[in-house]
């Protein structure tokens, strides 16, 4: 099945996945492993937030996947500078993982399922290949529920244009509030939901958020489709990449990202 990466693999975007780690991104997960668990990243990307839950469930075996191949390449660079014996990186197909039955006590998912077609039939993928009483964890963010000050009215319209560009690609930007009920679809039946928060709002993180995002308007594969889709134009984008940094340099500008989370039990 063909799925449509919205964000892509600008520099912008990698700016973003190099800066999640296991402590701000999978912090529901930790107090589940232990030494010794087998587990599968999938949708690994550059493998930060992997090798940091690698370290965790050592000597255990962990497997990343992606389906880009240079941000695999990029992954097992990093993997070789860790020296992470215990981990291997390799590109994947979510919805047909060359992966053995019930071969992984963990199955672990970042921002994944919100870029997908069917996300329901990954998650069915997922529980294939999970021992009996392995963990299921899904964590997505929901773009409808993100809030922030001081309001801004091209803000509000690249929030628009991002679910119009999610809706082109047959994915669904608001992922969060949806995992509980797509968990449930793919079989799942001992099931926890959570949620969680990023939050920008000192200088140096609003800095960091709100540049990230306007050289992602300009420069990332969201702003490419958005272009080729007819939704937006480049004059447009610019000025939406100026409203973040005009909230990135208010002194009272606070961005919060909410994420929905689920574990659950095969």
């Amino acid at each position: 099945m063909k799925d449509t990466y919205t964000h892509g693999h600008h520099e912008s975007v990698l700016r973003s996945h190099t800066w999640r780690t296991a402590e701000n991104s999978a912090g529901y997960l930790l107090p589940e492993l232990a030494s010794g668990m087998d587990l599968l990243d999938l949708g690994c990307g550059p493998g930060t937030i992997t090798l940091d839950l690698a370290s965790r469930v050592a000597p255990g075996r962990v497997v990343g996947l992606d389906v880009a191949a240079d941000v695999i390449e990029q992954a097992e660079a990093r993997r070789t500078e860790t020296d992470a014996s215990n981990v291997s990186f390799a590109t994947g197909d979510a919805y047909a993982l060359d992966l053995d039955d019930t071969s992984f006590d963990v199955v672990h998912a970042h921002q994944v399922l919100q870029h997908l077609t069917d996300p329901v039939g990954a998650l069915r993928e997922m529980r294939r290949v999970l021992r009996p009483s392995g963990i299921l964890a899904v964590r997505d963010s929901d773009y409808g529920a993100f809030v922030w000050a001081p309001p801004d009215p091209l803000l509000d319209r690249w929030l628009a244009l991002y679910h119009d560009v999610t809706t082109r690609n047959a994915a669904n930007a608001d992922a969060g509030r949806y995992l509980l009920g797509w968990v449930h679809a793919a079989g799942f039946a001992d099931v926890r939901a959570s949620s969680s928060t990023w939050t920008f709002a000192d200088p140096d993180d609003r800095a960091w958020w709100g540049g990230l995002w306007a050289d992602r308007v300009r420069l990332s594969a969201f702003a490419d489709q958005a272009v080729e889709y007819g939704l937006t134009d480049a004059t447009e984008l610019s000025a939406i990449a100026a409203a973040w940094h005009r909230w990135a340099g208010a002194p009272d500008g606070f961005f919060a990202v909410l994420h929905g989370e689920i574990l659950a039990r095969r």
